[in-house]
C-alpha cells in the first residue's frame, strides 16, 4: 500500500470516474454564472449603482481566499464512515444550491436593501462553495495512488467541466429571458442553476461511494506558512501571479458580456448566449491542437502565444461598433481559442512547479500549492467583475430597477466597449512578462534532485 488507501496498480471503476466528474457541474456552474450575470442583475434589475455593485460582487468572492484554507484544514481533520471528503460533497453541495437560488430571490425588491441582501446571500454561498470545492479538489490523491489512474480521473473531470461551463453560461441568460427578464426571470435562472448544482453534488457523492477513503497527509498549519512555502518557489510564484491577473482578465470578459450585447451589439436577448458560446465553445474543439503546439514549442512559449492571441482578439473588438454581428462573434471565437490555450498551459505548468519543489526540498506539499492556486484563481475571478463595475461607474453608467437596461450616455457606452476590449487585453497580455522568471525546463525536471543545487541558486 502507498498510504493513500489503494494499490498503485488498482484501477477505479468507470462509475467512480463518472461520479467524481459530475462534481464539475457544481464548480462549473458556480464558477461561471455569478461572473456572467450577477453584476448586470444588480445594476439593471435591482437598481444598484455600478460602483457599489462592483464591491458587492468582489468582496464575497474574495472572502473565499481566506476561507479556502480553513475548509481544507477542517476536512483534513474530519473522520466519518464516509471518509474525510465525501460528507462535504453532499452537505456543502446542497447548501450551495439552496443559497445560490436565494441570491436571486429578491425578497426586498430593488434599491439599497436589495443590494445588501444579495451581498449577504452571496457571501454565504461563497462559504458553502469553499466547503464543497476544497475537499472535492483534494479527493483524487486519496482515491488512488496510481498517477495514470489520477490522470484518467482528471480527464473525465475536465470534460464534464467544459460541458458544464458551456451549458450553465449559455443557458442561464436564456432562462432569464424565457422567464420574463427582471426579477422573475432571475428567480427561474437561480432555480435552474441550483438544480445543476444538486445533480452534481448528489452524483459525486453517490458515484464515489465504496471507494477508498485514503489517508489524509499533513498540511501546513496556517495561511502564512503556506505563503512561505510558495514564496521560496520562484517559478510557482511567477506562474501564480500571472494566472491570477489573467483570471481577472477572463472574468472581466464574462462580466461584460451582457453589457456588450445590449449596448454595443443591440442584442440584449440573444447576444449574451451567442457571445458566451463563441467564447467557451472553441475550448471543446482546439484542446488537441494546443497540445501539439505545447509539445513542439514548450509549455511556457505556448502559454505566451495563447495569451497574445487572446489579447489581439480583444483589441480587435475595439472596432466592434463598425463590424457586422457575425464578424464580432468570429473575433470572440478567436479570443476563445486563446483562452483555451491559456487555461491548458497554465494548469499544465502547475504540476511542474510542484515536482520542482518536491525535488528541491524533499517534501511532498502538493496540497499547499493547489490550495494557494485555487485561492488565487478565486480572487482573480472576483477581481474582474469588480474592476469592470468600477469602469462602468467612472464612465457614467445609469442603473435601472426595471429589469431592462436604461438608455446610456455615450460615455457609458464607451466604458462598456473599453471594458470588454482594452481592459482584458492588458490583464492577459502584460502578465506574460512575469514568465521570464519561470525557468523550469523538461530536462531540469527530469534530472531531479541531482540538478537542484543550481536550480535553487537561480530561484
Amino acid at each position: 500500500m502507498d498510504g493513500t488507501g489503494s494499490q498503485p496498480s488498482d484501477r477505479l471503476p468507470r462509475r467512480v470516474h463518472l461520479g467524481y466528474a459530475l462534481g464539475s457541474l457544481v464548480t462549473g456552474a458556480f464558477g461561471t454564472v455569478p461572473g456572467l450575470l450577477l453584476l448586470p442583475y444588480l445594476t439593471d434589475t435591482l437598481g444598484v449603482a455600478a460602483g457599489a455593485a462592483a464591491l458587492l460582487v468582489l468582496l464575497p468572492k474574495a472572502w473565499d481566499v481566506l476561507v479556502n484554507p480553513v475548509a481544507g484544514r477542517i476536512s483534513d481533520r474530519t473522520r466519518s464512515r464516509w471518509g474525510a471528503r465525501r460528507p462535504y460533497l453532499l452537505g456543502g453541495g446542497l447548501a450551495l444550491a439552496v443559497l445560490f437560488a436565494a441570491i436571486f430571490a429578491a425578497p426586498f425588491g430593488a434599491g439599497p436593501a436589495a443590494g445588501a441582501y444579495v451581498a449577504v446571500a452571496f457571501l454565504a454561498t461563497a462559504t458553502a462553495f469553499a466547503f464543497f470545492q476544497v475537499p472535492y479538489v483534494a479527493m483524487p490523491a486519496e482515491l488512488t495512488g496510481d498517477p495514470a489512474e489520477r490522470t484518467r480521473l482528471m480527464s473525465w473531470r475536465i470534460a464534464v467541466l467544459a460541458l458544464a461551463i458551456l451549458v450553465a453560461g449559455a443557458v442561464a441568460p436564456a432562462v432569464v429571458t424565457a422567464g420574463g427578464d427582471g426579477v422573475p426571470g432571475h428567480r427561474w435562472m437561480g432555480l435552474f442553476v441550483a438544480a445543476l448544482i444538486v445533480a452534481g453534488a448528489v452524483g459525486a457523492f453517490l458515484g464515489t461511494r465504496s471507494t477508498p477513503t485514503g489517508t489524509v497527509g499533513e498540511s501546513e498549519p496556517s495561511l502564512r506558512a503556506q505563503l512561505a512555502v510558495a514564496g521560496r518557489n520562484r517559478p510557482f510564484r511567477a506562474l501564480l501571479v500571472c494566472f491570477v491577473m489573467q483570471s481577472a482578465g477572463v472574468a472581466t470578459v464574462l462580466a461584460a458580456v451582457s453589457y456588450f450585447a445590449g449596448q454595443v451589439l443591440r442584442a440584449p436577448e440573444t447576444g449574451p448566449t451567442l457571445l458566451f458560446a463563441c467564447f467557451v465553445g472553441p475550448a471543446l474543439l482546439v484542446m488537441p491542437l494546443w497540445t501539439r503546439v505545447g509539445a513542439r514549442v514548450g509549455k511556457r512559449a505556448a502559454l505566451v502565444v495563447a495569451s497574445l492571441l487572446f489579447a489581439a482578439g480583444a483589441l480587435a473588438l475595439v472596432a466592434a461598433p463598425a463590424l457586422p454581428a457575425t464578424g464580432v462573434y468570429a473575433v470572440v471565437a478567436v479570443i476563445g481559442v486563446g483562452y483555451a490555450g491559456q487555461q491548458v498551459f497554465a494548469l499544465a505548468m502547475l504540476p511542474d512547479c510542484i515536482a520542482y519543489d518536491t525535488a528541491r526540498t524533499g517534501r511532498r506539499q502538493a496540497g499547499v500549492f493547489t490550495g494557494l492556486w485555487t485561492a488565487g484563481e478565486t480572487f482573480g475571478l472576483a477581481l474582474g467583475p469588480g474592476i469592470y463595475g468600477l469602469v462602468l461607474q467612472l464612465s457614467g453608467y445609469v442603473s435601472s430597477s426595471t429589469g431592462v437596461a436604461a438608455d446610456q450616455p455615450a460615455g457609458a457606452r464607451l466604458g462598456v466597449l473599453l471594458g470588454f476590449t482594452i481592459l482584458p487585453a492588458l490583464l492577459v497580455a502584460v502578465p506574460v512578462l512575469l514568465l521570464r522568471a519561470y525557468t523550469l525546463t523538461p530536462a531540469q525536471l527530469a534530472a531531479g534532485p541531482r540538478r537542484q543545487p543550481a536550480a535553487t541558486a537561480g530561484a
